[in-house]
């Protein structure tokens, strides 16, 4: 009998971002991995030692842990880990009963023993217990991003991820606070079994035509060459382009990062022997400036206004911006940047962008019906503070 299969689908802040498929190792730590397939169906109920449903559906990833920089310790179910300058760690999930990593219940009781160490965590996208020490396994779990050794002895390694690693690698870069939380909701909307031979749900080409990994280090292929990612970027911009014109927002802007992703593979180099040509260059900016550009503008339709500020100000501090990026290019970020701080209630931060796309621009009719709109705001804004200062002294 093949291993079984189980699934999360995944929303982040409210939205959906995609399917998680999983391969339960019963065939080396059946009593792990039938503990979590249950946990995914929530067929056995009421949990007697916490009174909460022994279920995996609506709980959330807690913790994203990143090990980047200099060597430093992690805390892991309260376990203490030294470690090295490495990109990534981690996702932790599984406790349905607190919601932050101090609860849960496993099926067979409030905790239960480690079963065995046969498996090693020497690869990404392994899916391993978090415990608090020897014999503490409850509901959470975790899965490694990057290969971690040191945890080899000390956590159960009971399953991989089959499909879904970008869904794993975009909850990794979400961004955190205190704790190592993620700043928004991540979690399990849905959970379940996969039955012998069911579609996973998960196609294997996007209906968009994409085949691309949605991250470049999870590309298994040769690694690319220059010319190859910017092909991809540019066939990236161009469904989110297509997404755009849909009204499809969310969808093209995940498609514009998709492509910078790509871009970022490549760094524009200056060493003389391997100094990249002027031509290329252009073409690479080419692709660069509408993909930033457009990412803030589908922000900006969506409300997500420092989004749009951040990626309207990247363009306009790109590296060799005078030369690669038109003055048209300059007055949309200044224009959307303008917009996007008035939305935010900064008139004074927006009106500075627009008078900037104005003199860039001066026939432009949409900066200039902007312009005067955020001015009578502040004239407004000005009057009415006037008139409470007056009363205060009347």
């Amino acid at each position: 009998m093949p291993n079984p299969r189980c699934f999360f689908d995944i929303t982040i802040g409210g939205e959906s971002i995609g399917r998680i498929v999983f391969e339960l190792y019963s065939d080396v730590t059946p009593k792990t991995a039938e503990n979590f397939r249950a946990l995914c169906t929530g067929e056995k109920g009421i949990g007697p030692s916490t009174g909460k449903p022994l279920h995996y559906k609506g709980s959330p990833f807690h913790r994203i842990i990143q090990a980047s920089g200099e060597r430093g310790t992690l805390s892991l179910g309260g376990r203490r880990y030294l470690c090295g300058s490495s990109s990534g760690f981690m996702i932790q999930g599984g406790d349905f009963t607190a919601q932050n990593g101090t609860g849960g219940e496993s099926i067979y009781g409030l905790k239960f023993e480690d079963e065995n160490f046969k498996l090693k965590h020497d690869r990404p996208f392994l899916l391993s217990m978090a415990n608090a020490g020897a014999g503490t396994n409850g509901s959470q779990f975790f899965v490694t991003t990057v290969p971690t050794p040191h945890l080899d002895g000390k956590h159960v390694v009971f399953g991989q991820v089959l499909k879904g690693q970008s869904i794993v690698r975009e909850i990794e870069r979400t961004p955190k606070g205190q704790g190592d939380a993620p700043d928004q909701p991540v979690l399990i909307a849905d959970c379940g079994e996969l039955a012998e031979g069911e579609d996973d749900g998960v196609p294997a080409v996007g209906a968009d035509g994409d085949a691309y990994a949605d991250w470049p280090e999870d590309d298994t292929g040769a690694p690319r060459k220059d010319e190859e990612l910017l092909q991809i970027a540019q066939t990236l911009k161009d469904l989110g382009n297509k997404l755009f014109k849909q009204g499809q927002y969310a969808l093209a802007m995940r498609k514009y990062q998709k492509a910078i992703r790509y871009l970022q593979e490549k760094t524009l180099d200056a060493d003389s022997e391997k100094k990249d040509t002027d031509q290329f260059k252009q073409e690479y900016y080419k692709v660069k400036v509408p993909c930033f550009l457009n990412r803030g503008f589908c922000a900006l339709k969506l409300e997500r206004y420092e989004t749009t500020i951040r990626d309207m100000t990247s363009v306009l501090e790109f590296e060799d911006q005078e030369r690669f990026v038109s003055p048209a290019d300059q007055t949309k970020a200044y224009f959307r940047r303008g917009l996007a701080k008035t939305k935010s209630s900064d008139l004074e931060g927006g009106k500075l962008d627009l008078e900037m796309a104005l003199k860039l621009s001066p026939k432009d009719t949409a900066v200039l019906k902007e312009l005067e709109g955020v001015k009578a705001k502040l004239a407004a804004k000005r009057e009415k503070e006037k008139k409470a200062f007056a009363k205060m002294f009347a």
